[in-house]
């Protein structure tokens, strides 16, 4: 029987606070429009955050197992509580936010205050997915989530208005296809529960990780649960929403779809693996089979690609079927090390992006036949799109270093050294098309007619050494967060057997 535990009832409400500022936030900022200061006080909110999510890392029990600082209102459903493995997607989440709220005060966007109220609403919904652990709590915030990441597309792309209606189409008809057989997969976990105890439902993790559905109802829940959150992942062959979003959306929808995608891995951790732990083991390696060719297929698309922003999303996806490589290991080694590659691949991605949003508000333009020459115009932000390349593919003093090689070790140990090698060397071909962009982007000569290149502004400057810091920081220095998901993914590794001791 796999039983989850939690603490008792928090004496001081952390987590209902990290849920509702931003909520809060978000509604004050629309009403004032787009004053100076919304803008302000959208920055001032997000730092608030950041703070809240600090706080909530000083007090969790790293040593602890358990699921934390419980806030429970039963009549409602209400019922929120962290491990180590929360506290750290919330961290990176809050960042995230904090970043876009700076590069909010960069010159080039329009409507920055209603931009910024939507974004704290997404912040707001993906704390709802990070801490709940009610099974429709998060598909509400799932469902409210995704219909605030498609108001961004729609009011704040880059694009002309055919183009922007195909990138909400594309996002819309994956999304809620997914958000469905997630729900589904819900239900059936449900039924199952309320079968086994006479008619009593409950959709409460706690509750049904004691109940998980017998025989093929299992196997039929797993999938719809996986596959409902692969499509957030997103996960080859599941990903055709990605690209034309992220190459149509500005960089301030790229950082907020971004978080979005990461619900897609804390969800298949949360969820699927303790409410469905046969089928896990039953299907492991068909799931690992299709991650492994969807590293080298999407990194052969990412080569093929002519425009900077969709060569990224393919990096996205190729470096997400590694993640799921990770978790499926099944070991508190591979998990870690595929919880440690979420969070790097959302800030690396994240600030790559922002750092091609600087390019595009210069040159108007993103294709790579267009660009060139701009590491003599703008050096400091071609550098840090580089660290950001390199963190991606796990250079040593990235965060991503330690992340793979953990990643590897585990699937050594589980699947052999030939599957291994096989998917290490679809990491090579990420470095290879990586670095090719850059030199393409930012080395190679500008192209004929190129306009000049204005230098860097002094926001921008910030925004990219707060952005660099983090990379290098949390590179140098991973010990503490691979302290704080050590219990946690230790005990999901006990739940399948594994100790992790290889």
């Amino acid at each position: 029987m796999n039983e989850i535990s939690w603490s008792s009832q928090a004496s001081l409400p952390l987590l209902f606070l990290l849920q509702t500022v931003p909520a809060v936030g978000a509604l004050l900022l629309w009403r004032m429009g787009e004053s100076r200061s919304a803008i302000l006080v959208g920055r001032l909110l997000a730092g608030v955050v950041m703070l809240l999510a600090i706080a909530l890392y000083l007090v969790t029990d790293i040593n602890s197992a358990s699921l934390q600082m419980s806030e429970r209102l039963p009549f409602i459903g209400y019922h929120v509580a962290a491990d180590g493995i929360t506290v750290l997607f919330v961290l990176v989440g809050a960042f995230i936010v904090l970043l876009t709220a700076l590069y909010g005060l960069v010159r080039g966007l329009s409507s920055t205050g209603r931009l910024l109220a939507t974004v704290l609403a997404v912040e707001s919904a993906l704390m709802v997915n990070l801490l709940t652990i009610n099974l429709l709590w998060f598909a509400a915030a799932s469902a409210v989530e995704l219909f605030l990441i498609g108001h961004l597309i729609a009011h704040w792309a880059t694009s002309t208005e055919e183009n922007r209606n195909l990138a909400i189409s594309r996002f819309l008809q994956f999304q809620i296809f997914g958000w469905c057989l997630l729900v589904a997969g819900f239900v059936v976990v449900a039924w199952n529960y309320a079968d086994a105890t006479g008619g009593q439902w409950s959709f409460d993790l706690v509750d049904l990780a004691g109940h998980p559905p017998p025989g093929k109802f299992q196997t039929v829940a797993f999938f719809l649960m996986f596959y409902g959150l692969a499509v957030r992942t997103p996960l080859f062959p599941l990903h055709g929403w990605l690209p034309p979003v992220v190459h149509r959306g500005t960089v301030a929808v790229a950082p907020g779809l971004l978080l979005g995608v990461k619900v897609g891995i804390y969800g298949i951790i949360r969820f699927v693996l303790p409410l469905t732990p046969d089928a896990v083991v039953d299907w492991q390696y068909y799931i690992v089979g299709f991650a492994m060719f969807g590293v080298f297929f999407t990194a052969i698309l990412a080569f093929l690609q002519t425009n900077l922003r969709r060569l990224l999303s393919f990096a996205v996806v190729s470096h997400t079927s590694l993640i799921v490589i990770g978790l499926f290991t099944l070991d508190p080694v591979g998990i870690q090390g595929a919880i440690m590659l979420s969070v790097n691949f959302g800030l690396a991605v994240t600030v790559m992006l922002f750092m091609v949003g600087f390019v595009f508000r210069r040159t108007g333009t993103t294709d790579l036949d267009r660009l060139g020459g701009l590491f003599e115009r703008i050096p400091f932000l071609s550098f840090v799109f580089f660290v950001g390349g390199i963190s991606v593919i796990g250079m040593p003093g990235t965060p991503g270093f330690d992340a793979a090689h953990l990643v590897l070790e585990a699937a050594i140990a589980q699947f052999g050294a030939l599957p291994t090698i096989a998917t290490a060397l679809g990491n090579v071909v990420a470095a290879g098309f990586l670095l090719w962009a850059f030199q393409r982007s930012f080395l190679a000569p500008a192209a004929a007619g190129a306009k000049n290149v204005e230098r860097t502004l002094p926001m921008e400057t910030l925004v990219a050494s707060v952005a660099l810091s983090a990379l290098l920081i949390t590179g140098f220095y991973s010990e503490p967060w691979l302290r704080l998901t050590d219990a946690a993914t230790q005990a999901i590794g006990n739940t399948f057997g594994n100790s992790g001791g290889h």
